[in-house]
């Protein structure tokens, strides 16, 4: 629920915690104005402020807010001049290391950049990654995950794949996935990791299904998409490798039913024969988790080789290229390539696990 009081908001996790609630946010960015987030972590100790540097900072922050209510008295509250006022009141938080505050100023000017110019435009845009940068800073890794979703889903909305910005975009994206992933920023489990890394992958695979359709097989905007794909990939495979075969789920039944019997004296003294059925251990469902383990590491490297197959394609037949361009691209490849060879020898060894 969205709990504003005084025009803030209650709690940071009431507003941020959830990333299949990205829209929510949006949402609730128009409900609340001046949303404030109450438990941020301790991001380390503040910028050292000299007493006259703190008054001056002090007495700014006052002017500033009077212009604000000034603005807000006279014109309204959802005055498009409010945007940057609130973006230069932010900013100046930020400057002291108060990032709650920055990131409840921010919030103000997205809204109102958000009632002015529409819920999906690129004016938003620019606040956003002010206000992502604010959340980093912070340390603040959920809010700032939920803020790049929202970056992306206005920009796959306000822009084509042949847009450079669309790219711009996507390769943000794309580094910060990479990063939570490797970082493990948001305390996920082995199989969290995993699941996320997979869909990170796919959003990839999509990504660069519609811009080759839009703009072509060798555009060499998507070097950058491709090699980041490349290394989603690769995290995916370690992952894979370093995980006994037991974790894996196996295609045939773990336990099989046996029919035992055996001779037994009755109570006439006469020899009978007794069967019952027993379950046991189906010695095939260890092969198939082994099976289940090498299918997965393959559909990883397959996925490599892929990327790296149209890096290459890219390399060799797109004119626009310069020759130091060529000269990166094949340093990448040759890394890339090593790397995956490391992986795929790997799979080939006997499973211990």
């Amino acid at each position: 629920m969205v709990d504003c009081r005084g025009g803030f908001i209650k709690t940071r996790t009431d507003f941020l915690g959830l990333r299949a609630n990205i829209l929510r946010l949006a949402l609730a960015a128009f409900i609340c104005p001046g949303l404030l987030a109450q438990n941020a972590h301790d991001a380390g100790e503040l910028p050292e402020i000299s007493e006259a540097r703190a008054l001056e900072i002090s007495r700014e922050l006052a002017n500033r807010r009077a212009g604000i209510e000034e603005v807000q008295s006279n014109i309204g509250i959802y005055d498009q001049s409010l945007v940057e006022a609130y973006t230069d009141l932010a900013r100046l938080y930020e400057e002291v290391g108060d990032y709650e505050n920055a990131a409840a100023i921010f919030l103000d000017a997205l809204q109102v950049a958000r009632v002015n110019t529409g819920l999906y435009s690129h004016e938003q845009l620019p606040l956003l990654r002010l206000l992502i940068q604010n959340e980093l800073k912070a340390r603040e890794w959920r809010s700032a995950d939920d803020f790049y979703e929202l970056d992306y889903l206005i920009s796959s909305r306000v822009f084509a794949p042949v847009d450079n910005e669309y790219l711009v975009a996507i390769e943000a994206y794309g580094d910060w996935k990479l990063r939570l992933i490797r970082e493990n920023l948001l305390d996920q489990t082995t199989q969290s990791l995993l699941q996320t890394a997979g869909e990170v992958s796919y959003f990839y695979d999509r990504v660069i299904d519609r811009v080759e359709q839009e703009t072509g097989l060798l555009n060499k905007r998507l070097l950058a998409v491709l090699y980041n794909k490349t290394e989603v990939d690769m995290t995916l495979a370690r992952y894979v490798a370093s995980m006994p075969y037991t974790t894996f789920q196996g295609t045939a039944s773990p336990y099989i039913n046996q029919t035992r019997c055996r001779n037994q004296r009755s109570s006439g003294g006469q020899v009978v024969r007794q069967c019952y059925i027993v379950q046991v251990e189906n010695p095939r469902y260890r092969q198939s988790q082994r099976e289940a383990k090498r299918f997965a590491m393959s559909r990883h490297t397959r996925a490599i080789s892929r990327s790296i197959g149209k890096l290459e394609d890219i390399k060799n037949n797109n004119g626009d290229l310069t020759l130091a361009e060529k000269e990166r691209i094949d340093g990448q490849i040759g890394e890339l390539v090593v790397k995956s060879e490391q992986l795929v020898r790997a799979s080939d060894r006997p499973f211990l696990f």
